[in-house]
């Protein structure tokens, strides 16, 4: 651990922050964090998730299945938001963010190891920043290409010719970009909130379902509430609005000249909680 990080130099009182040193730790602990998130023992569970809209969709490849939404190419976008929504962002995304993050610090107390971290002359803060973006790009990694390989697999093997003039000159091609954007933005989102979850709470599964209730029930609140939630403002940036039943109370979707820049504000927020909360942070092996 030693040799991933450098000391600080010494400086006088008048000279600015150290920003190039905190890039090259950044840089150093993100190599070793994504060595441990793909390559640890804890990744199976996260490719599991990544893997779980794609194993359907690959059986359901040489065959179409009955019903008549399935043999009409123009369903198919509808079918896509409904796979998207209901599987791939509420369940892969969510579960698979909750995983990844919260283990950030969460299983480096598990495993008796945040204590190096902490000896090492890095910045507690800077540590948060590393750790979280290396999560990030774990996340983002996997889950936007999910996402888009779902999304190709649903189209291409039923009707090949269509799709690729769907992909090449009609709307496919800024659906798939905009289904990406939207699954980067949750793993901005539910990835920032689950670190600070691993920080604070001992056991992290009660918040974590707690939150994931709310995001599931979020059709049935009233208006002001359903936007103290995640899903509101990725569901309000879906290409193909989603009809989410007979009982959803209906709400205008959030434009995304707002909804993404309330998400990283949020985001950002949470973030600089998470700083502060490692500032004060002592390890007790014992009491975990």
């Amino acid at each position: 651990m030693s040799s991933a990080v450098e000391n600080f130099p010494k400086r006088s009182a008048k000279a600015g922050l150290p920003w190039s040193l905190w890039l090259r730790q950044i840089k150093a602990i993100l190599r070793l964090e994504l060595s441990k998130n793909f390559l640890g023992r804890r990744s199976i569970l996260m490719y599991l998730l990544a893997l779980l809209p794609l194993l359907p969709l690959l059986i359901l490849a040489p065959l179409t299945p009955p019903g008549r939404e399935w043999r009409d190419f123009n369903q198919y976008s509808i079918i896509y938001t409904v796979i998207y929504n209901g599987l791939i962002l509420r369940t892969v995304v969510f579960f698979g963010c909750a995983w990844i993050f919260m283990n950030l610090f969460r299983g480096e107390l598990v495993d008796r190891s945040l204590h190096y971290y902490f000896l090492s002359s890095v910045r507690r803060e800077v540590l948060v920043v590393s750790k979280y973006l290396s999560g990030l790009l774990t996340s983002v990694i996997l889950f936007t290409g999910t996402t888009v390989i779902a999304m190709l697999l649903l189209y291409l093997p039923h009707f090949y010719s269509q799709s690729i003039r769907f992909f090449l000159e009609g709307p496919g091609l800024t659906q798939i970009l905009t289904y990406a954007g939207i699954t980067i933005l949750a793993c901005i989102g539910y990835g920032a909130f689950f670190v600070v979850v691993g920080l604070f709470v001992r056991n992290p599964i009660v918040p974590a379902l707690l939150l994931y209730g709310w995001e599931w029930i979020n059709f049935l609140l009233p208006p002001l509430l359903k936007k103290i939630s995640v899903i509101h403002y990725l569901n309000s940036l879906l290409p193909v609005p989603m009809n989410e039943g007979p009982f959803a109370v209906v709400a205008d979707p959030t434009p995304a000249w707002i909804a993404i820049p309330s998400m990283l504000g949020v985001t950002l927020l949470v973030l600089v909680i998470a700083a502060f909360r490692i500032r004060k942070m002592e390890i007790r092996y014992g009491s975990e």
